[in-house]
């Protein structure tokens, strides 16, 4: 997605709210066949994106979502995350490393699992945001910050 360029594509009615954050799931069987597939597609599969405008009242027919599609501009959303304070400088770039700890019903779980991050990834630091809501169970040192592409 170029930056300062609205990326236009179609989502489910009910979804097609100003603010509203999904991660772009890729294309279904039902999706193949379907004539406005270019432009529902147009996204980066595993890719959090946040409705930045909704485009008109035009509604579409689809079969994976009920009651049809609309059009709306959409941006990638930053990812809020836990990494290790001593890595946490607004402005450095970082390969994203997820975290090994397994510890499934930790209250910060998933800001150190993040949805739509790959193991690997190369991101900037855009911001820190501060502490974590709760310590970590594993007495890790961590700080939340914004993570961008």
């Amino acid at each position: 997605m170029a930056k300062g360029n609205p990326t236009i594509t179609l989502i489910g009615v009910d979804l097609a709210k100003e603010g509203i954050e999904f991660i772009f799931d890729g294309p279904t069987t039902e999706c193949e066949a379907c004539k406005l597939r270019n432009t529902c597609l147009n996204l980066a599969v595993g890719r959090k994106y946040r409705v930045t405008a909704v485009r008109g009242n035009a509604q579409h027919k689809c079969a994976v979502h009920a009651i049809g599609v609309m059009a709306v501009e959409v941006a990638e959303s930053p990812s809020v995350v836990a990494i290790d304070s001593k890595k946490a400088f607004s402005g450095s770039k970082t390969v994203y490393k997820r975290s090994e700890c397994e510890v499934l019903d930790c209250k910060i779980y998933d800001l150190c699992h993040p949805d739509g991050i790959e193991h690997g990834e190369k991101l900037v630091i855009s911001a820190v945001v501060g502490d974590l809501p709760e310590a970590c169970v594993e007495g890790k040192s961590l700080k939340l910050v914004e993570l961008k592409r």
